[in-house]
């Protein structure tokens, strides 16, 4: 056979790690995660053990999605959506929403991890551990929304953590079957909206995430006396 007729029959990087991680996960339900070595699912897939670690640097990077490319992509979408002193909202559902479609694409492949996940320590670490990545970046992102400073950024802290939070929630449903893959894009908009307490995702940042704006003026009265007129004001919602 030509030379370039046995190139071209090869198979791809990408048609490889797919076979890999096809492999792996049929492995893992077969024997157990612990049982499964390298060599296993090097075998099952047709290819040695060097094709392996040049596709994968261990056996848990089969498992787990390729979070580094997704992180960048949210980042991305979040760094678009900033202006001076403000995120919108409709930003951060659209890069939250790219996460959800991920796992959405994988379908039964991250079904499979999540069981996976949910029986072995160190994959439930690294997990845990792939979720503070996406929390940081959220976080910064959210900075020129709230107007913090780096150490003292307890309120972007906080919405970072309720939109990862809401998007794991919505994730779990799907991942247990309970809602379909329409149900939880339309799930992850409500729970964006609830974590977010804000009516709409696309109007604007809302004021209750941008803290409490008090305006100082000089006046004769004591302080118990303008004290009720300034809670009431506080207590009305923003025009």
């Amino acid at each position: 056979m030509p030379e370039s007729s046995r190139q071209s029959s090869r198979p791809g990087a990408g048609e490889v790690r797919d076979r890999l991680r096809a492999a792996a996960f049929a492995l893992f339900e077969e024997r157990g995660y612990d049982a499964t070595t390298v060599g296993d699912i090097a075998e099952a897939a047709g290819v040695g053990r060097t094709t392996f670690f040049r596709a994968f640097g261990s056996k848990e990077d089969v498992i787990f999605p390729e979070h580094a490319a997704l992180i960048e992509r949210v980042r991305g979408r979040l760094e678009t959506a900033t202006a001076p002193g403000a995120a919108t909202l409709i930003g951060i559902a659209e890069a939250t929403r790219l996460v959800l479609e991920h796992y959405l694409q994988e379908g039964d492949v991250a079904r499979a991890r999540y069981r996976l996940t949910r029986t072995v320590a160190t994959l439930r670490d690294r997990e845990l551990a792939s979720t503070l990545q996406y929390h940081r970046v959220y976080r910064d992102a959210l900075r020129s929304w709230t107007g913090e400073e780096a150490g003292s950024d307890l309120r972007a802290e906080l919405v970072a953590a309720a939109v990862v939070t809401a998007h794991n929630h919505v994730l779990r449903r799907w991942l247990r079957g309970t809602v379909d893959d329409a149900g939880a894009v339309e799930e992850l908009g409500a729970a964006l909206e609830q974590a977010l307490d804000h009516p709409s995702p696309g109007a604007g940042p809302s004021l209750n995430h941008l803290g409490t704006s008090v305006v100082v003026l000089r006046t004769p009265r004591d302080v118990d006396a303008v004290l009720p007129a300034l809670r009431r004001a506080l207590a009305e919602p923003p025009r």
